[in-house]
């Protein structure tokens, strides 16, 4: 069976992987040049001049996330040395908020939320109360609730200094907005899901040498191959249930390549990439069934991250993670020190979950974010990413396309119908899955 994949991000590199394994024979296109996705290396330099690999955006795993984990094993990778693992923390500069032990769940969070400090008796009381409720209940609500009405009950500073961070580092969406069964799926598959599920596991290399580059040199080793550069213009079904890839290529993709035909088509690129690719193909005669699955990829609607790197020479935090105190003037959620990962010492990502405004205006929001709140006023811009459609928003009920488009043509990706929200586990899991619907 010959397979293409399109879209060499995390979910079409493990399609991919998923795909061979199968027993068959697999070539993946990737528009970019570079593969990884939204979750890839990018060049940068460090001032001076000094050459530094940085990311398109400050990635996180957990401990929760088994199948990520599983395959970069499964290419080579040394997770143990390739991944800093800590306790869950959300603590601040002035060492204010949580901070887990390493004790088999619920003792962790109860003993981690007794210990909690700046947190007075009512807001440990109220977190505990809370958190029972939803365990009790399945950890279910009814799809329409949001987080922040979820968390009603707790006080503002939990909202403030734990829910608000938590929810929007993990599904990317204001508390307001955001979806409430999502945000219980996580707590539970991370905070329930045994003894270190909920643990921060932080990259100590750039994300393309995480996972997808390894990936690429996996699949070279068994027989497919990676094709860089190359973006497919359009679809076309063939006689027997085949399908026709036309690819652009040259300056500002001006000519076609030569046509190339496959037995199935997994699409992992970019949701709205799919769907155009799909309305092509509605647009045939006889395929007005792909419509719907095209419209509701469409009808997707996304937040932004933005990422700005600044270096000062002797630069030190106090974690490799630290939780910053967020508003409107300063935007930035969390900010991780990358001579504690990566070895570039005097480097720091500041990350703007659910972004919104102007690329330098947050950039400088950043850096005097850092000289009130940490102290550093020499902190010299390296690189701000704006990675303007980042994940989609992960609202209360919200439709998500499913995997299977027409028969021979299917879907993966983070935004795909699944439990979670964009997150590099919810990607690398649909990738899998996908596979077993050629």
């Amino acid at each position: 069976m010959k397979v293409a994949v399109v879209g060499a991000g995390w979910a079409g590199m493990a399609a991919a992987m998923a795909h061979v394994q199968a027993g068959r024979q697999v070539t993946v296109f990737e528009a970019a040049r570079t593969v990884g996705g939204r979750a890839r290396a990018v060049p940068g330099a460090l001032p001076g001049g000094t050459p530094a690999t940085l990311d398109n955006g400050q990635h996180i795993l957990i401990g929760a996330y088994t199948e990520s984990l599983r395959l970069m094993r499964q290419v080579g990778v040394d997770v143990d040395t390739a991944l800093l693992r800590l306790p869950l923390t959300l603590q601040f500069p002035d060492g204010q908020g949580l901070q887990l032990p390493d004790l088999p769940p619920p003792l962790d969070a109860l003993l981690g939320i007794a210990r909690a400090k700046g947190w007075g008796w009512r807001d440990k009381l109220a977190l505990l109360r809370t958190a029972t409720a939803w365990q009790l209940r399945g950890f279910r609500c009814a799809p329409s609730t949001s987080v922040a009405q979820l968390c009603a009950a707790l006080t503002p500073r939990l909202m403030a200094e734990f829910i608000d961070p938590l929810c929007v580092s993990a599904l990317n969406t204001p508390a307001r907005e955001a979806s409430g069964q999502v945000f219980l799926r996580v707590l539970q598959d991370s905070l329930f899901s045994g003894r270190g599920g909920s643990n921060l596991l932080l990259p100590r290399m750039d994300l393309g040498s995480l996972f997808p580059e390894p990936a690429a040199r996996w699949l070279a080793q068994r027989g497919g191959q990676v094709i860089t550069g190359l973006r497919v213009q359009r679809l076309q079904p063939m006689p027997g249930g085949r399908w026709q890839t036309v690819c652009a290529i040259g300056p500002a993709n001006a000519a076609e390549g030569t046509p190339e035909v496959f037995d199935h088509i997994t699409l992992a690129c970019p949701s709205w990439e799919a769907s155009r690719l799909v309305a092509g193909v509605a647009g045939l005669a006889g395929l007005a069934s792909a419509s719907p699955w095209s419209a509701q990829a469409a009808a997707l609607r996304f937040e932004a991250i933005t990422t700005v790197y600044a270096h000062a020479h002797g630069v030190r935090l106090p974690l490799p993670m630290v939780a910053l105190r967020n508003t409107a003037d300063q935007p930035a959620q969390f900010v991780f020190d990358r001579g504690q990962l990566d070895g570039n010492h005097g480097l720091l990502a500041f990350v703007v979950s659910a972004s919104d405004g102007d690329r330098l205006q947050i950039e400088q929001q950043v850096l005097q974010q850092a000289a009130t709140q940490l102290g550093l006023s020499t902190l010299q811009p390296v690189q701000t990413v704006v990675e303007k459609r980042a994940t989609f928003a992960c609202t209360p009920g919200l439709r998500r396309p499913g995997m299977q488009v027409l028969p021979g043509l299917t879907a993966c990706g983070d935004y795909v119908h699944g439990p979670y929200p964009a997150t590099l586990e919810g990607a690398v899991l649909s990738g899998t899955a996908v596979a077993a619907l050629a």
